[in-house]
């Protein structure tokens, strides 16, 4: 079996019929009379050439090699074999009339396919990130369309929320006033948790929405193949639930683990213990949750787009997050942070021009920006930072939700050959027929 399909094997030639091995010459008609063999002039040796050999003969192997040009009708004798295994072969380079000798100036295999945004083989961080960018590009209208929305409504929900109810309780009540009663910092603090709840819910709905629908996009991406909002949207749907709880449940893993670490301490210090003591068990138990939160963070960063592709139940997906990041935990979690470094400049520079501009037209100034009046802002700076907000969420939403699928689409093609799934299911011709047909993401 040869590596490379439609290639002979190497210095394979082929051979005539009705020719002894090592024999020159062309090979004499069937229908050819024999020529008479002459008679013995008087004289001859009986045992001379033409009637039989001689006894004595040189050893195996040590014949000289023929000198000066071959006779009329003997071919010529080959080449010296090159530099590599099987010398040359018919179609090389000039003077040898062959290709390059095997392991001599061979171009290595040929390019992975690639009839989407990304080539069918073990990603790079180079090629995640283009592979993101590609995606927002080529279905521009579907992805970013979605991230609008949901730009809309988040920066929507927090004008409100700073508008309305957290400016409103902060100018009834000054909460570090020594005037201020207990009953007014209680209204005031349940007015921003009331606020801050609803702004959070639909902010997270509009994230998980996000998440299901471009989690879709991409895997069709990846196989070239267009889709609208609406077909991401009927193929999604049906995991929008099961999305919902992993995500609240990976937050409640999150903090919970946080205030494990932090409770110790706590405790120490509400118990009326060492004041020097319990804030040092306190913040070593806030760094030591903090790292473990971290960990398990990474641990189940693929469970998105495993509940969302393979169809699975939220333990599962879990479970299968835990199986593709294990052993490769450090660069899942390396490109993870370039990506989010990466959203945040981008974020950084469209956003703050708008705030900038936004304090410049307020009546308030500056003070809007930098917050120095205790955290009153004006409306005109409100509409618009969120302008930029929008524009920003929308542009750096896609890239990260991107970054993820491919992220998760890569380590499968590391651990479980999913490159072959996926060029069958996109039509590559030729591109392992061996293997085994399985489930495809996306389909």
């Amino acid at each position: 079996m040869t590596d490379t399909p439609g290639w002979a094997s190497p210095g394979s030639s082929p051979s005539s019929e009705g020719r002894e091995p090592g024999a020159s010459g062309p090979t004499e008609p069937a229908d050819h009379p024999a020529p008479t063999e002459p008679a013995p002039q008087p004289g001859a040796d009986a045992q001379g050439p033409g009637v039989k050999w001689s006894k004595e003969q040189p050893p195996p192997g040590q014949w000289p090699a023929p000198t000066g040009a071959p006779s009329p009708g003997q071919a010529p004798p080959p080449p010296p074999p090159g530099p590599g295994w099987g010398g040359p072969h018919p179609g090389g380079p000039a003077g040898h009339g062959g290709y390059p000798a095997w392991g001599g100036g061979w171009g290595g295999p040929p390019p992975a396919a690639k009839p989407g945004v990304i080539p069918l083989r073990p990603l790079g961080v180079g090629e995640i990130l283009d592979g993101a960018v590609s995606t927002m590009r080529t279905h521009w209208r579907s992805v970013l369309g979605i991230s609008l929305v949901v730009a809309l409504l988040t920066e929507i929900s927090l004008v409100l929320l700073q508008g309305f109810v957290l400016d409103d309780a902060l100018g009834r009540t000054s909460l570090d006033s020594e005037t201020a009663t207990p009953d007014e910092a209680f209204h005031a603090l349940r007015d921003t948790m009331i606020g801050t709840g609803l702004v959070t819910v639909i902010s997270a709905a509009a994230i998980i929405v996000t998440t299901a629908l471009i989690t879709t996009i991409t895997s069709r991406a990846v196989l070239g193949r267009p889709v609208s909002t609406g077909e991401a949207w009927r193929e999604a749907r049906p995991q929008l639930p099961k999305l919902c709880g992993l995500l609240v449940l990976l937050g409640l893993i999150v903090v919970g683990v946080i205030v494990a670490g932090a409770l110790p301490g706590l405790l120490i210090l509400l118990g009326g213990g060492s004041d020097a003591g319990g804030t040092a068990l306190f913040a070593l138990g806030i760094l030591a949750g903090t790292v473990v939160a971290v960990w398990l963070a990474v641990r189940y960063y693929l469970a998105a787009p495993a509940l969302m592709l393979e169809r699975q139940g939220i333990g599962k997906s879990m479970s299968r997050s835990a199986k593709l990041v294990r052993g490769s935990w450090w660069r899942v979690f390396g490109i993870q942070l370039l990506a989010a470094l990466i959203t945040s400049i981008v974020s950084a520079v469209v956003t703050i021009p708008f705030a900038v501009i936004g304090a410049a037209m307020s009546g308030d100034g500056m003070a809007d920006f930098l917050a120095t009046d205790g955290g009153h802002v004006g409306w005109t700076f409100l509409i618009i930072r969120g302008i930029g907000s929008v524009v920003g969420t929308t542009l750096t939403l896609p890239i990260s939700a991107g970054v993820t699928v491919l992220l998760y689409i890569d380590q499968r093609i590391r651990r479980e050959a999913l490159d072959l799934e996926l060029a069958r299911a996109a039509g590559v011709q030729g591109y392992g027929t061996g293997a085994a047909p399985g489930p495809v993401p996306g389909s």
